[in-house]
């Protein structure tokens, strides 16, 4: 493998930010100084002064496949996440078939090695009828199993509390839960149909998937999982309301913790008088007081980790009414410019987005050798402009889908580099065609 010398960065790992130099070499971070200009390498990035980050760990992604290529796969969605800044993924297990067996979650891993540009991780699915699968997961081989305790398709909707409780007993990964109460749901939508009829639109979409229908659902894991236990990590929150579940203080003293998604904190419900359908995602876009209290949240360390729910679907699967329309959108291209435009307007610093988009996952899910700028862990690494814009436009969409609910705005930062394993996948604002993804490890999880 070659050798590349980072040099003239400022280095965002740990809480500091510190001017200096990065050698790697054979895919690992070999040195960390002041001055390494003179070392030996067969590339140098010339940083210019620009943050040099740990590469994002993206801990919540839908990349389509099996079943679903039409509108994504691990190829192309991987492709879009280094050029947003991820160098690492979780995939999600609702796809046709559903990862719901030993057997499925390792085909996953069969498809991903030689195609994914980033490394991967797949999770295991939770139904009423895979308990022994669950029972049976070796630890190493995924990071945590999800179970949708609200509405999802095929049979992965898992409502009943008897198969909930042993799930949240039994359990030896991290329990991610999507959180909604589909009873509340149903009752609020058949009320707005009764009310509205073909009226329905895209803005009354938190009036069904309401702030009831998380907290619900979000207090009725939390409580499974203080009874039981539980390593339990709460997906994308998005009420202020729910914040009270969840405590302040550093990830590695929970056994219970949350997130939030890159969409919940730049879009609010006024937004979807211009983007309707396209900013339809389950739970939904709330309030702009929801919104600001997530980014509080994020501040005081009450939210422990940043992700996207990248949840691709066509435009003309988009295009069609709203209650026909698929909710979720593609995010993670713009991942990474997104939170530099937080970052640039002050609602986070940039050392916080290190910690809740890269430290903290590695933390929380026990990611072997990444997640940090460390001499000897893996070179995932993200070379950040703060100073160049990101002009969004579809005609520069990478995932299969072609589109960014961000169309025409402008986010103030770009990536600049993307290092996977030490090896460029992005560069000046192109893919390199290398495909050095690798399977992640997991070191050893608290239990």
């Amino acid at each position: 493998m070659s050798s590349v010398l980072i040099v003239d960065a400022r280095i965002v790992n740990e809480g500091r930010v510190a001017e200096g130099d990065v050698l790697v070499r054979d895919g690992r971070i070999a040195a960390i100084g002041g001055d390494l200009g003179s070392a030996r390498a067969d590339r140098v990035i010339e940083a210019r002064g620009r943050w040099l980050l740990p590469g994002l760990i993206d801990d919540q992604v839908h990349f389509r496949e099996p079943g679903m290529e039409h509108k994504a796969d691990i190829a192309t969605e991987s492709a879009a996440a280094v050029a947003g800044g991820v160098t690492s993924f979780f995939e999600m297990p609702n796809t046709k078939p559903p990862t719901l067996s030993r057997d499925a979650l390792e085909d996953k891993y069969g498809r991903a090695a030689g195609r994914a540009t980033a490394n991967y991780a797949f999770y295991m699915g939770a139904a009423h009828d895979n308990l022994d699968e669950l029972a049976a997961l070796e630890p190493a081989t995924t990071p945590g199993i999800k179970i949708f305790m609200g509405s999802s398709t095929g049979n992965m909707l898992v409502d009943d509390p008897d198969v909930l409780e042993r799930i949240f007993r039994t359990a030896t990964v991290p329990v991610v839960t999507h959180c909604e109460d589909t009873p509340t749901i149903r009752a609020n939508e058949q009320a707005a149909r009764e009310r509205l009829g073909d009226a329905l639109e895209p803005r009354h979409h938190p009036e069904i998937r309401t702030e009831e229908a998380c907290w619900k659902s979000s207090a009725f894991a939390v409580d499974l999982a203080r009874r039981h236990g539980t390593n339990l990590h709460v997906l994308h929150l998005t009420t202020a309301r729910e914040l009270a579940l969840f405590d302040r203080g550093p990830v590695t003293g929970k056994r219970v913790t949350c997130e939030a998604c890159i969409h919940h904190l730049m879009f609010d419900a006024s937004d979807y008088a211009d983007l309707g359908n396209l900013i339809k995602c389950n739970p939904a876009i709330k309030t702009a007081d929801d919104r600001q209290a997530l980014l509080a949240a994020l501040r005081e360390d009450r939210i422990d980790v940043l992700a996207t729910d990248h949840a691709p679907h066509t435009s003309a699967e988009k295009a069609a009414p709203y209650l026909e329309a698929p909710s979720g959108m593609p995010l993670v291209q713009d991942f990474l410019p997104a939170l530099l435009d937080l970052v640039h307007r002050r609602e986070l610093t940039i050392e916080q987005v290190v910690e809740k988009s890269s430290h903290n996952v590695a933390r929380r899910f026990g990611v072997a050798e990444r997640g940090f700028i460390r001499e000897g862990y893996w070179a995932d690494l993200v070379l950040a402009d703060p100073q160049t814009p990101t002009e969004v436009s579809n005609a520069r969409a990478l995932a299969k889908c072609g589109w960014s609910p961000f169309d025409g705005r402008t986010l103030q930062g770009s990536v600049s580099a993307t290092l996977v394993g030490g090896v460029p996948v992005w560069l000046d604002g192109a893919l390199t065609g290398a495909i050095p993804g690798q399977r992640i490890a997991f070191a050893p999880q608290r239990t």
